[in-house]
C-alpha cells in the first residue's frame, strides 16, 4: 500500500508534567574551568585536554573543516556531576560547515551545545559513547539525497531543545539504532525539539524521528520522545515512526503535517497526551500491548486513530530482521480517553490484510464528526471490546457496536489555545465505564480524580498545566 494514502485506504504508566531544564550545560562548572577556543586548531586541543567538568567555549563565528577534518571526540570521560561541555559562545553564534564536524568514539557524559551545524555528512552518536548531550543546535544539514542527518546508537543520549529544518530529499532528521542488526541504544531521550519543513514527496524515507527499524523492533530501547513540536512535517506519512519496543510517546504536538504517530514495528509502547492538529494523519498502530491514552486528535484528513491489520500474528526473536518487515497484527491494545475531533474518520481499521486485532479494548473516548462522514469504521470487530464511548455530531457512527458507545453533545467550549474541552454541564463527567488507574493524570496534566471523565480532558477550573506546543517552547532559543 502506497505509504502516503494509508488511511484512505484504512477508512470503509501515568501522564506526568516533566520539568525540563533550562540548558543542557553543566552548572557544576566554574569559570575557572572554561576554556576558550578561537580556531579550530585551538578547539581540537582544548578537546584533547579536556577533563571531568571542562567547559569548552567556542568564539562566535563560522568555521570550516576542509577535506577529511573533523572535531574529533575521542576517549573523552565527563562524569554525571561533572560533564564535558562544549559550548558556542552565544546559542547559535558558532556555525560549522565541511564536510564533518564533530565526529564522537568512546567517550560519555560530553554535551554539544549551541551550534549551528551545516556538515555534509550524517551527525553520529557511536556504540561506544553513552551520557552523551547534543542540546540547543540548529541542524541544517546538506540536503543530499538519502543522507540522515543525527543517528544515534549509544545508550543514554539526550537530544534536547534542538531545531531540524529545511530537508526536501530522502533521508531522516533524526535515528535511533543500536549495536548489531537487531540491537537498540538503550534509555534515549528526545526532548523540546523542533521538527519542521521536511518537504520531501517521496512515499517513505523521510520522517523526522524513526526509533528503530524493523529488524530491531523487537529489542527493547525505552526511549522517552516527550514535548517536541512537529510542523509542516511532509517527508512521510510518520512523523514519529516506532519501530521498537518500550517507548513512551508523550505531550508531542504535530501541527499542519503529513506525518502523525505510527508503531510501525515493536510492542509495549506507550502514546499518552500528544495534540495532533490540522493535518493529514493522526495515530495508527500495530504490535501487542499499547496503551493509547489521552490524545486529543483535530481536523485530521484521514482517521484519527486507526487500529491496523496484519500480514503476521506476531514477530519472533528467532525471525530473520528481514522477515519482521510485514505488519503485526494488534493484540491486547487499549485505545481509551482519547478525543477525537472533526477527522475523516473518528476510528478505522483496515482491511487490505488478513489477520485482524485480538483482545483490544476501545473505551471511553469522545468521537465528534462535524461533517457527515462515518466516526467508526471497523472492518474487523470480533476483537475488540467497547465500551463508553460518546459520539455526538452531524458523522453517522458507523458500525460501531450499539452497546459500545452513546449518543450525547458533550458540550464543549474551545480555549484561548483553540482545545476545546468539557463544561460543567458535559456529560462526559465521571461518565468512565471503566477505572484507570495506570492513567491518574490528563491530557491538560490535571489529576483524574474519582471516576474518570470520557475523552482526554478531565473538566477541571485550574489552567491547563500542558497545551499544544509553539515554536518558543521548544529549540534552541527555548527557556
Amino acid at each position: 500500500m502506497h505509504r502516503r494514502t494509508f488511511l484512505a485506504t484504512a477508512l470503509g504508566a501515568g501522564l506526568t508534567a516533566t520539568a525540563l531544564p533550562a540548558t543542557a550545560t553543566s552548572t557544576a562548572t566554574t569559570q575557572a574551568r572554561a576554556v576558550r577556543a578561537r580556531t579550530l586548531d585551538e578547539l581540537r586541543k582544548a578537546i584533547a585536554a579536556a577533563h571531568p567538568g571542562t567547559e569548552i567555549v567556542v568564539a562566535n563565528g563560522t568555521y570550516d573543516a576542509p577535506g577529511d577534518e573533523t572535531i574529533a571526540i575521542q576517549g573523552k570521560r565527563g562524569t554525571g556531576g561533572a560533564p564535558i561541555v562544549i559550548r558556542a559562545e552565544t546559542v547559535g553564534g558558532v556555525t560549522l560547515t565541511g564536510n564533518r564536524g564533530f565526529v564522537f568514539g568512546d567517550s560519555s557524559y560530553v554535551t554539544v551545545n549551541g551550534f549551528t551545524l551545516k556538515q555534509r555528512t550524517t551527525f553520529e552518536i557511536p556504540t561506544t559513547c553513552h551520557h552523551v548531550t547534543i542540546s540547543r543546535n540548529d541542524l541544517q544539514l546538506a540536503d543530499i539525497e538519502g543522507m540522515h542527518w543525527l543517528m544515534v546508537r549509544g545508550d543514554s543520549t539526550t537530544v534536547e531543545r534542538n531545531h531540524f529544518h529545511g530537508k526536501s530529499t530522502l533521508g531522516i532528521f533524526l535515528g535511533v539504532e543500536g549495536p548489531g542488526s537487531d540491537g537498540m541504544a538503550r534509555g534515549v531521550r528526545i526532548v523540546r525539539n523542533y521538527f519542521s519543513d521536511h518537504t520531501f514527496a517521496g512515499s517513505n524515507g523521510g520522517e523526522p524521528i524513526r526509533l528503530g527499524l524493523s529488524g530491531r523492533s523487537l529489542s527493547d530501547a525505552g526511549a522517552l520522545v516527550e514535548q517536541n513540536l512537529f510542523e509542516r512535517a511532509n517527508g512521510d506519512p510518520e512523523a514519529i515512526s516506532v519501530k521498537s519496543t518500550g517507548n513512551t510517546i508523550r505531550q508531542n504536538t504535530i501541527r499542519d503535517s503529513l506525518g502523525g504517530i505510527v508503531l510501525r514495528h515493536g510492542n509495549r509502547s506507550r502514546v499518552e497526551g500528544n495534540f495532533i492538529l490540522a493535518g493529514s494523519n493522526g495515530i495508527r498502530i500495530y504490535g501487542n500491548d499499547h496503551l493509547i491514552v489521552n490524545n486529543y486528535t483535530e481536523q485530521i484528513g484521514g482517521s484519527g486513530i486507526v487500529l491496523g491489520s496484519g500480514s503476521v500474528r506476531d514477530h519472533k526473536p528467532e525471525d530473520s530482521p528481514e522477515s519482521r518487515q510485514g505488519n503485526d497484527a494488534p493484540d491486547r491494545v487499549t485505545i481509551a480517553l482519547n478525543t477525537v475531533l472533526s477527522c475523516g474518520t473518528a476510528i478505522s481499521g483496515e482491511s487490505q490484510r488478513t489477520l485482524p486485532p485480538l483482545d483490544c479494548s476501545i473505551t471511553d473516548n469522545l468521537l465528534i464528526g462535524d461533517s457527515g462522514k462515518q466516526l467508526v469504521s471497523m472492518p474487523y470487530l470480533d476483537g475488540i471490546a467497547w465500551s463508553g464511548n460518546l459520539c455526538w455530531g452531524a458523522a453517522a457512527d458507523g458500525n460501531i457496536p450499539a452497546d459500545g458507545f452513546s449518543r450525547k453533545d458533550p458540550k464543549l467550549a474551545a480555549g484561548s489555545d483553540g482545545i476545546r474541552r468539557l463544561t460543567s454541564s458535559s456529560p462526559a463527567i465521571n461518565a468512565a465505564s471503566k477505572s484507570y488507574p495506570n492513567v491518574p493524570k490528563e491530557l491538560d496534566g490535571q489529576p483524574r480524580i474519582g471516576r474518570a471523565d470520557v475523552g482526554a480532558d478531565e473538566y477541571s477550573k485550574a489552567a491547563p498545566i500542558n497545551r499544544p506546543l509553539t515554536p518558543s517552547d521548544v529549540g534552541p532559543t527555548s527557556r
